[in-house]
């Protein structure tokens, strides 16, 4: 694909986002319930594309978790036509008067809630996503472009055209969403470069994916960082609380951001709850990979080193961490987190909100899993990416997420002196 051709691109979604905002709110609601309609009744073109990705991830030797975030099925399909049906369901954000006030010179000024514009989007794996990108941007009157990984290209190439055979069908310009199905990563690099057309880019992925956009564009970036996420086992905790939440958290599903990878246990705890704990993640062949008080009490933990305290493992392995304090739990998150989403097991709510009250993450909870950092779970319908910066957004990215405001100023024929 060559330059031109993505300037073409980043025209046509310019224009189609200047006539999205001008949609009813209503027209798009009508849009959307026919586009979770097309992925249910076409699912099995969805999936058969989505076998060629699955055939030719493993061929390659992909790593499991990876697969698991790319493979597709009914019950994942369907998640995805609920995910746009439960945006349907909440309140166009855009034209809401966010404050209202009249200078002393008679200027009534207006802030209004208003959609970006034209999106792109840069992600790896999850075709899923694909989905919901398209849901989020145009329920909040946003043209996007997508960029997907090669990995899924086939799977994005099916759902994409699906969602544009639904707006032709309805007299509706398909360019509300794009897909470039160029996989050359020079392609990738002149996207980033693509400001004149584009007024975000939102990379969805591994670290290394993050690192390079943050790096490369020059577009604005709204950061969504990977999930070295903690949960601190405090000596106050209900044990049998403790044991099933990291359980859940860990081993649900092992290839996304919010999945737990790393324990921090207080040491007046360790001994009562790591035998029973290691026992439950041996059934899902997790390793323990623990410093020298962890590996006294578990023979089978395999002895940290210093870079397991900050990865992402994506895999059945998880790092723990004991700690003789919750300042020292809250030293050591805060040192090695990614500012996703961090969980504290206790029942001393002064301890719990200490630890909510320090801790540097978009999400932070007080007994409950990690999994539930999720726009969907959140009530957001579907989500854009979870946001790890602290300017615009942060944590689960839903439809106020993807809009801007601007000033309405009435005046009566004022004039500045």
């Amino acid at each position: 694909m060559t330059t031109a051709e993505l300037n073409k691109m980043g025209e046509r979604a310019r224009r189609a986002a200047y006539e999205l905002q001008t949609m009813k709110q209503q027209d798009k609601e009508i849009e959307l319930l026919k586009c979770a309609e097309y992925l249910s009744i076409y699912k099995e073109e969805i999936l058969a594309a989505n076998a060629e990705d699955i055939k030719r991830a493993t061929e390659a030797g992909m790593h499991p978790g990876m697969i698991d975030r790319l493979r597709l099925d009914d019950a994942r399909i369907e998640a995805m036509a609920d995910g746009m049906r439960q945006v349907v369901k909440l309140k166009d954000p855009c034209g809401e008067v966010m404050e209202e006030f009249t200078r002393p010179n008679g200027l009534k000024i207006r802030k209004v809630r208003v959609p970006i514009g034209v999106i792109g989007i840069i992600y790896e794996s999850r075709p899923n996503v694909t989905a919901d990108a398209f849901a989020l941007t145009f329920k909040s009157g946003n043209a996007v472009i997508l960029k997907g990984g090669s990995d899924a290209i086939s799977s994005n190439i099916a759902i994409v055209n699906l969602m544009r055979k639904s707006l032709m069908s309805s007299g509706l310009n398909p360019d509300f969403v794009q897909l470039i199905e160029d996989t050359d990563r020079k392609v990738t690099q002149a996207f980033m470069k693509l400001n004149k057309y584009v007024d975000v880019l939102i990379p969805r992925g591994g670290a290394g994916l993050i690192k390079s956009v943050v790096e490369k564009s020059t577009i604005p970036v709204i950061e969504t960082g990977t999930g070295n996420c903690h949960i601190y086992v405090d000596k106050y905790a209900d044990l049998d609380k403790a044991v099933p939440i990291i359980v859940n958290a860990k081993t649900q599903r092992i290839g996304v951001c919010n999945a737990c990878e790393s324990l921090v246990v207080h040491k007046e705890v360790a001994r009562l709850l790591m035998p029973r704990l290691a026992e439950l993640l041996k059934e899902f062949q997790v390793e323990i990979r623990g410093d020298e008080y962890a590996c006294d009490i578990l023979p089978d933990a395999v002895p940290a080193t210093k870079d397991d305290w900050g990865k992402e493992y994506l895999d059945y392995i998880v790092s723990l961490k004991t700690v003789g304090s919750v300042e020292e739990a809250v030293e050591h998150i805060n040192k090695y987190n990614t500012k996703h989403s961090e969980a504290i097991i206790t029942e001393d709510k002064t301890t719990a909100q200490y630890f909510m009250d320090r801790v540097d993450a978009a999400c932070v909870y007080v007994n409950a899993s990690t999994r539930f950092t999720d726009g969907f779970e959140f009530g957001f319908g579907a989500e854009i990416g979870i946001s790890t910066q602290k300017l615009h957004a942060r944590g689960p990215m839903g439809l106020k997420e993807l809009t801007s405001y601007k000033y309405q100023i009435y005046g009566t024929g004022q004039i500045r002196t």
